[in-house]
């Protein structure tokens, strides 16, 4: 009895019976054209098969009870350090969603979530406790952009600025916040998206998972409906290449492997300053809604109200080690424009003294 009830549950945890839901996915990564190391790593795995590979069996399956799961990792802190980071982190929230999403009584969302959430978490222990044990690591850390799909939703966590964007009917939207300087000060109106881009500090993060013993996790969601592409990347493509330029080279291509082959050309012919990492997903099926014009006004970054104790998501600290940020020039001139006239005061003052002993 008992068991037909998770069953049930499971089937309507989305409100209505589960249809099929198939994807197909292929990821890429490549050092680029000035490094001679590559220190990304990405995953792709079919949680239901407890699989994780580039094999035929996993590039398309459809979306199982337990769901799937893609990760993008952009390591740091030297050749081997930033290489061993990204992998700790893409092989410890994959063995921890095996293990506690897997054995979960519950294959609801709320459970999902959570779950995917702590798998980060516990990456960035390990990670962090790794370095604290081997001083010739130290300070080694990994950004870290995982979605989870189960049924028509992809769950979402983030730490640093690797990416995900969204392409629906030709237009790219960006799922994730990036966790960086230049983030804040575009929020904070200091500078234009534009601007940011330019900037010689852009590469700035607030955070990362390794170098701190706790981690503040982004968790957001986002429906899915059929003819979505799911796109997660590193800073190496992201900085390069921009969003429409995903867009078009992912939506024109029915051939995945050669759209991910793409991107990451182009992002080399700009130069290929960093590693260059992608992970391209489709979705197709019954079990997703078709899209209408005004779908994509609900596409976006949305926090994903957890009701465990923990807050999903929050402020962010500001990682060890980052320059802080420096006033706006409006900011700088008023300030300058202030002392000059305290200064013109006090000279006055002085003026009227030697006049009138």
């Amino acid at each position: 009895m008992a068991g037909s009830r998770r069953t049930s549950v499971a089937l309507s945890m989305f409100g209505r019976e589960r249809k099929a839901i198939q994807i197909r996915v292929f990821g890429k990564t490549d050092a680029g054209r000035t490094r001679d190391h590559n220190e990304d790593r990405f995953l792709v795995a079919d949680l239901t098969r407890r699989e994780a590979s580039l094999l035929p069996q996993v590039r398309e399956h459809g979306v199982g009870e337990r769901g799937s799961l893609l990760v993008v990792a952009d390591g740091m802190g030297g050749a081997a350090a930033g290489e061993l980071a990204s992998e700790m982190a893409t092989d410890t929230i994959y063995a921890q969603m095996v293990k506690m999403w897997g054995s979960e009584p519950e294959a609801s969302a709320q459970r999902f979530a959570y779950r995917l959430k702590e798998a980060v978490e516990v990456a960035n222990s390990h990670i962090h406790s790794y370095a604290k044990a081997h001083p010739e690591v130290r300070g080694m850390g990994t950004t870290m952009t995982a979605a989870g799909v189960l049924g028509d939703h992809a769950y979402l966590t983030q730490v640093g600025d690797s990416r995900a964007y969204l392409i629906r009917r030709g237009t790219a939207y960006q799922l994730t916040k990036d966790q960086s300087l230049m983030q804040r000060l575009v929020e904070a109106g200091e500078l234009t998206e534009e601007q940011a881009a330019r900037s010689d500090r852009k590469n700035i993060i607030l955070q990362a998972l390794g170098p701190d013993p706790k981690v503040k996790v982004d968790l957001t969601h986002q429906e899915l409906q059929r003819g979505d592409i799911l796109v997660l990347c590193s800073d190496g493509l992201s900085g390069l290449v921009t969003k429409e330029e995903i867009a078009e080279t992912v939506s024109d291509a029915t051939d995945i492997p050669a759209a991910c082959d793409r991107l990451i050309a182009l992002a080399n012919e700009r130069g290929g300053p960093d590693n260059i990492t992608v992970i391209v997903a489709s979705f197709e099926g019954e079990g997703l809604r078709t899209p209408k014009a005004t779908d994509g006004q609900d596409i976006g970054h949305h926090v994903y109200p957890l009701v465990d104790t923990e807050a999903s998501t929050g402020e962010m600290p500001v990682y060890h080690g980052s320059v802080a940020p420096q006033p706006a020039p409006r900011t700088r001139w008023r300030a300058m424009a202030l002392l000059l006239a305290v200064a013109a005061l006090i000279g006055l003052c002085l003026y009227f003294l030697v006049q009138h002993p």
